[in-house]
């Protein structure tokens, strides 16, 4: 790979940052990566783990001289970091975001981005249920989306640039409207969340079910909805906070298929339950035909036996 960029800014080093830190240095994409992060403590452990050049606390600091800026905050941040940072852009950086809803962070972001800067809203479709620098590695955005939602007026050759950024990562890259981007993201991923934090709340206060027994037979579905509810807190609220009206609207949409199930149930209707669990299945398969996951046993995880 050769260098796209003479300094990459990271606002932020949880999971999507230090990932991007150790493929950024990998590839060889910058020849300096400035990180910054307003914990103390959060930094000095990205720079114990060597994620970047130069470390701050001062997001206005970091941007210095960076032409990329990616801002890996949760999108109820994305305001202050905005405000931080405008002063310190030089003309013709681009800054770019990762965050899981687009309208909000336009909303919060772009009345503050100069206008000799170019600003381009990012998403990109990766993660894992843990958080923090310690989080991360490489590889995590290979063959994966990165959606993009540029505002009006964006600079082409901008653009170019960013999309041969994460293409290097190994992304496959797409452009649509922030408010489309929102409603999608509520139902293939903003959703799901919510109904595993919920289920595992229900499964807690059932006094009937004992923390003991949830855990001891939890090697089945309920376990794949712990691995969901165990995603970081203050990022999923703020999403909940700033889609509000997509995940309402899927919430609500979600309601009226569940009491089409529930009535079926009920009213011993199998004709109808197994036409639902037959279409479904067939999304699933189409999921993993995609590339999006693997047709391993027990979802690829690993067994004791695998290590003899």
């Amino acid at each position: 790979m050769s260098v796209l960029f003479d300094r990459i800014a990271l606002i932020g080093i949880g999971l999507i940052g230090s990932s991007l830190a150790h493929d950024i240095r990998r590839l060889g994409l910058t020849k300096e990566i400035v990180v910054a992060t307003r914990s103390a403590d959060t930094l000095k452990r990205a720079e114990e783990l060597g994620l970047g050049d130069r470390y701050t606390t001062s997001s206005a600091e970091a941007v210095k001289h960076a032409d990329l800026i990616i801002v890996s905050v949760p999108v109820g941040a994305s305001e202050s970091v905005a405000k931080e940072i405008a002063g310190n852009l030089q003309p013709g950086a681009i800054v770019t975001d990762v965050g899981s809803t687009k309208a909000s962070v336009i909303a919060q972001m772009q009345p503050h981005m100069p206008e000799n800067v170019h600003f381009i809203p990012g998403h990109p479709l990766a993660g894992t249920e843990k958080s923090g620098p310690d989080a991360g590695f490489p590889g995590l955005f290979e063959g994966r989306w990165c959606i993009f939602t540029p505002v009006a007026g964006t600079d082409e050759t901008a653009l170019k640039r960013l999309r041969g950024f994460w293409e290097a990562l190994g992304s496959k890259v797409d452009e649509m409207d922030a408010e489309h981007h929102d409603k999608v993201l509520a139902i293939v991923s903003h959703l799901p969340h919510i109904i595993a934090y919920n289920i595992v709340g229900t499964a807690d206060d059932l006094e009937t079910v004992t923390e003991s027994e949830v855990i001891k037979y939890s090697a089945s579905g309920f376990r794949d909805f712990t691995r969901l509810a165990a995603s970081d807190p203050t990022m999923w609220r703020d999403v909940c906070l700033h889609n509000r009206d997509a995940i309402l609207e899927m919430l609500a949409r979600f309601s009226e298929d569940l009491a089409y199930l529930q009535r079926a149930i009920r009213w011993g209707e199998g004709d109808k339950i197994f036409e639902l669990f037959t279409r479904t299945r067939a999304i699933r398969r189409s999921i993993v035909q995609a590339g999006q996951d693997v047709d391993a046993p027990d979802f690829g995880r690993p067994h004791p036996l695998d290590k003899k």
